[in-house]
């Protein structure tokens, strides 16, 4: 019974069940999983169908299983913990929205550092060169009349980046700050060679903004004529980064 399930003219069927169920499934892992089932059964049939293999068909069925194996291979990678950088394991979950890989990606670009005084980053109305993500200390920022501060995990300069416009803000962070610094260059450079890294990317950075909004039309918003004059003198001395 087994034998006559699993003969030659039935693989067929098998193998295709197997590409089917996988071509109807989004989840790239299991799908390439299936994929790879059914070129495995494919190759049997093609060595059992005739009395000789049918060696033209086994080899093109390798290269097309040698293939889905690299990209799966690809894929498990971009997803495992090992491709977190030991050197920024401990802001990975800053950064929900973002797999291993591209995280890894992500930091490869990037320069670590602490502010090591009161360090303008941002200009409004001013075209920006940066892209920062604020992960320690706080952020004073001043939109229009509106003056506002901001805790830190957020990005500051993501408008000029994500559409080319200039900044929608002045922002300065404060001494001891630790930032997350890239330059415009190198990650529209990154985005054009990856798509997948560029939705990665935006998906973060939107998340983000959306968050920032929601704080800068809240109750910590003030008018910059409430804040004390000193003061708005004093941002006025603030080095420009």
């Amino acid at each position: 019974m087994l034998e006559d399930v699993l003969s030659a003219e039935n693989l067929v069927y098998l193998a295709g069940a197997f590409y089917i169920a996988g071509l109807a499934i989004t989840n790239q892992i299991i799908l390439r999983l299936l994929l790879l089932a059914g070129t495995g059964i494919y190759l049997i049939y093609y060595s059992t169908i005739a009395d000789n293999p049918l060696w033209e068909a086994i080899y093109v069925s390798l290269l097309i299983g040698l293939a889905n194996l690299g990209g799966l291979t690809s894929l498990i990678a971009r997803n495992s913990q090992w491709a977190i950088p030991a050197a920024h394991a401990d802001i990975y979950f800053d950064f929900p929205s973002l797999p291993p890989g591209d995280f890894r990606a992500l930091m490869k670009l990037a320069k670590r550092y602490t502010v090591d005084e009161d360090r303008q980053v941002t200009v409004e109305g001013e075209a920006g060169n940066k892209l920062y993500y604020v992960l320690d200390g706080s952020t004073l920022v001043r939109k229009g009349d509106q003056a506002f501060v901001l805790a830190p995990k957020l990005f500051l300069g993501e408008i000029a980046f994500l559409i080319g416009a200039p900044s929608s803000a002045s922002t300065w962070l404060e001494e001891g700050a630790e930032v997350l610094e890239w330059r415009f260059e190198d990650l529209r450079r990154k985005c054009a060679r990856n798509t997948r890294f560029k939705l990665a990317l935006e998906a973060a950075i939107s998340t983000d903004l959306a968050s920032k909004v929601a704080h800068s039309m809240g109750k910590d918003a003030v008018r910059v004529d409430i804040i004390p004059k000193q003061m708005i003198e004093a941002l006025g001395t603030v080095r420009k980064g």
